[in-house]
């Protein structure tokens, strides 16, 4: 197999630094040199007579990016009177999902962390990636939502509890039923479990609403670590957020309610954060202002948290990418917008967003090791940008800008054909 080399090449290596002028040899599945075009396309200086090498000419080379909060099967969440996860047969979510995790890697993303789904799905989609069944990113699997009778997520009957009916939830009481609850989803294939703490961001329950006692979150956790599975939370207060990160959670999604107190409790546990600020956002722009009860807790959570996001991200917080695509009004497909909001709307700067979709997402992957930055020896998932997303973010949010998207060096995109060489 050919070495592709990629010379004269602007390299975001994902750690925040930029390499000039440099090229980029991929060999097999890994990346073999990193290093200025005058130390030529790997250690022996020499160019093989069957390398493909393609003059960039300044356009971007960057790791692939990790989404973190991804739900494959969602399509208009919300929008049916129906418990989570049996609004649809459970045939067609896994159609979806298949063609979301598709336009997922065509974005750019090469890897993914689930927020959860339905019967053992992600368990399968990893499954069916894995051995090229189809394509997709890199995938951790989740669990069902695990919480209480009646939290902000339950919207299920008595005739669904009769006829055991669990959808995306698994309602669980008490901390012996949170053991078990975690002990079945590990069983079925999760290697994340998904933990609703707390009602807002995005749900009609009240943000002050702790749904879960800290004996039964313990007790999740302590069952997921046992079976080397890690948990991640809904959390959309303060006293919540600070429970959970007493007692081990391993993520923290969304964190309505941080403040500087919360800040170095996260920074002391170094527990990652994911945001999802966009979904919100666009929910409120789609009501055009409208009241609606709950929307008024979540316009002042998306402000409270474009104020402390920055405070948290200059002190050092991990922060990850991920949001709610395909919940209402909310469509799969345009997941790099996600970036844009934060540098356009929160002023974070692009270089710490790309860090956030890169070598962050690689370490709550699980895959710091072989992913996350433009590095010899590491995995090839690497994005070619036509256009500098440091100056530039809104190049991720055009397809045309990815003239390739390689995963372990192989071609998901590639149009460097048409990159003169």
């Amino acid at each position: 197999m050919s070495r592709l080399v990629l010379t004269g090449a602007h390299v975001f290596v994902g750690d925040g630094t930029v390499l000039e002028r440099s090229t980029v040899v991929v060999d097999g599945d890994r990346i073999a040199a990193v290093g200025p075009d005058a130390a030529g396309p790997g250690p022996d200086g020499q160019v093989r007579p069957d390398d493909r090498v393609v003059a960039l000419a300044g356009r971007t080379v960057m790791p692939g990016m990790v989404n973190c909060h991804f739900h494959a099967t969602y399509h208009e969440l919300g929008s049916v009177p129906a418990p989570f996860g049996l609004e649809e047969p459970m045939a067609l979510q896994v159609v979806r999902a298949v063609r979301n995790l598709e336009r997922l890697l065509l974005a750019g993303f090469t890897g993914a962390v689930s927020a959860g789904a339905p019967f053992a799905i992600d368990a399968s989609m990893k499954t069916a990636i894995e051995r090229r069944l189809i394509p997709g990113p890199r995938l951790v699997p989740c669990s069902r939502d695990i919480s209480t009778t009646g939290h902000a997520g339950d919207r299920s009957f008595p005739s669904h509890w009769e006829v055991g009916a669990l959808g995306a939830i698994r309602r669980s009481d008490g901390p012996d039923e949170f053991r078990r609850s975690v002990r079945l989803e590990v069983k079925e294939g999760a290697e994340m479990i998904k933990v609703f703490v707390t009602g807002g961001h995005g749900t009609v329950g009240p943000r002050e609403q702790t749904e879960v006692t800290a004996a039964e979150l313990g007790a999740a956790i302590e069952a997921a670590h046992l079976r080397g599975v890690r948990v991640r939370g809904h959390i959309a207060n303060k006293e919540a957020l600070l429970m959970a990160l007493e007692l081990g959670i391993d993520l923290v999604d969304h964190g309505d309610g941080m403040d500087e107190e919360c800040i170095e409790r996260l920074l002391a546990t170094d527990t990652p954060l994911v945001p999802s600020m966009l979904f919100p956002a666009r929910f409120l722009a789609s009501m055009g202002g409208a009241s609606l009860g709950f929307t008024d807790d979540m316009r002042h959570d998306v402000d409270a948290m474009a104020a402390i996001l920055p405070v948290a991200n200059d002190a050092g917080v991990r922060i990850v990418l991920g949001d709610d695509f395909g919940a209402l009004n909310f469509p799969h497909g345009s997941y790099a917008d996600e970036l844009a909001y934060y540098v356009e709307e929160v002023g974070i700067h692009a270089r710490d967003v790309l860090v956030w979709a890169t070598r962050n997402g690689a370490e709550v992957l699980g895959r710091a090791d072989d992913l996350g930055t433009v590095t010899a020896g590491k995995l090839a998932d690497l994005l070619v940008v036509d256009g500098n997303p440091l100056s530039d973010i809104n190049v991720l949010r055009d397809p045309g800008a990815l003239v390739a998207v390689l995963q372990g060096g192989r071609p998901v995109t590639d149009r460097l054909a048409g990159i003169a060489r």
